[in-house]
């Protein structure tokens, strides 16, 4: 496959948030493709934690102004954008103050408000791959990274599978040793037939909460191919990737290795 296009969808990115393993590989693996000649574009919730002004945000109007309905709620759609430098790569940025604080705050809202994190993953995702749309862009390959961004791969192969952005467009998901402070909440199921989804693709969420291994299960039921980007991942997690049989590529270390990231994607 040719790849000319790769879009990132993570839950954390350096430098705007501490380095953890996710931030850097995020923003390290980005600015590796982009600086092959690839074209990247660079997405992420925009939390309470990201000084503005310090990390030179801005909002970029052409693109806000969206309502997305979760819920039967109408929840705007604002985006912001810097630019990370050295690498001169732009990051945007998905802001709705519905689900991320206006003031600084020490922890992720993902953190101080899980009861509200199924509705912020359905809004972050969504909001992304609108906006990438309105981008007139369309993605070789979209890569995620985070609990947050579990469900972008149901989203692309369902919601958006006949859409000419997306038709096309190979989804890779990366494993860490990640996990979300506690399970989505039951109503899940219930808001994604709201949206619109075929039940046959989350039947297996009724009437339950999603914890890390369900929205690992279904992150790699509509996935092209899953990457190791953790050291160490719990057994639980590498037996659904053994099982899901999808193509794998496995820890390329702390530095990683962009060749070979860049050859997966081309394999899938």
């Amino acid at each position: 496959m040719d790849v000319n296009k790769v879009l990132f969808i993570s839950q954390e990115i350096a430098p705007y948030l501490p380095e953890t393993p996710m931030a850097t590989m995020s923003r390290d693996l980005s600015q590796a493709v982009q600086e092959k000649g690839i074209e990247v574009r660079t997405f992420m919730p925009k939390y309470g934690f990201i000084n503005e002004r310090r990390n030179q945000l801005h909002e970029v109007i052409r693109l806000s102004g969206m309502n997305l309905i979760i819920d039967d709620t109408d929840h705007p759609l604002i985006i912001k954008v810097a630019t990370l430098q050295p690498a001169h790569m732009q990051v945007y940025f998905i802001f709705n103050e519905d689900y991320f604080a206006r003031n600084i705050t020490k922890q992720l809202e993902t953190v101080t408000s899980p009861e509200d994190n199924d509705e912020r993953s359905i809004f972050f995702v969504r909001g992304t791959l609108e906006t990438v749309k309105k981008l007139r862009w369309v993605p070789s390959v979209i890569h995620c990274a985070g609990m947050i961004s579990a469900l972008a791969p149901l989203y692309i192969k369902d919601y958006y599978a006949d859409d000419p952005s997306y038709r096309d467009t190979k989804v890779v998901f990366s494993i860490f040793d990640d996990d979300l402070p506690q399970p989505l909440d039951e109503r899940l199921y219930d808001k994604l037939k709201f949206d619109g989804l075929k039940e046959s693709h989350f039947k297996a969420l009724k009437g339950k909460w999603a914890d890390k291994l369900m929205l690992t299960k279904l992150a790699l039921e509509h996935s092209d191919g899953v990457v190791q980007c953790a050291e160490h991942v719990c057994p639980e997690v590498m037996d659904l990737v053994k099982k899901s049989k999808l193509p794998f590529l496995p820890y390329q270390g702390e530095s990683g290795n962009v060749d070979a990231y860049i050859d997966f994607y081309k394999s899938l």
